[in-house]
């Protein structure tokens, strides 16, 4: 059984001002729907790491999950429910851009090859 930790990391660019309001909002709103997914919310990270009214903030939340086939699993719940999207859509006002990306630590990259 494969064991290894990935990674799924979201990064918002948010509009000036609305960090804090952001973050609030993905906790209520979008973080319980991605932990009954399967989904462990490991930290959010804030870039620069002030408050700062006239000036976008990035928000980089990391969640991680256990094995490719928990990876997969997570993946298709999301894909087969309306709410993240909507969730996503609802927040559009707040977000002047956004990327997901996955992730695992080198040494288990060729482990994670072998599906």
């Amino acid at each position: 059984m494969d064991e290894s930790t990935l990674y799924i990391i979201d990064r918002v660019v948010v509009r000036p001002g609305t960090a804090r309001e952001f973050i609030d909002a993905y906790l209520a709103g979008y973080a319980p729907g991605a932990r009954n997914r399967g989904l462990t919310l490991e930290r959010i990270l804030v870039s620069p790491p002030v408050w700062i009214e006239g000036e976008t903030n990035t928000v980089t939340a990391t969640w991680t999950v256990t094995g490719s086939s928990e990876w997969w699993a997570a993946a298709v719940a999301g894909r087969h429910d309306p709410a993240p999207a909507q969730w996503w859509e609802s927040m559009a006002s707040m977000i002047v851009g956004r990327s997901r990306s996955t992730a695992s630590r080198a040494q288990d990259v060729e482990g994670l090859c072998d599906v």
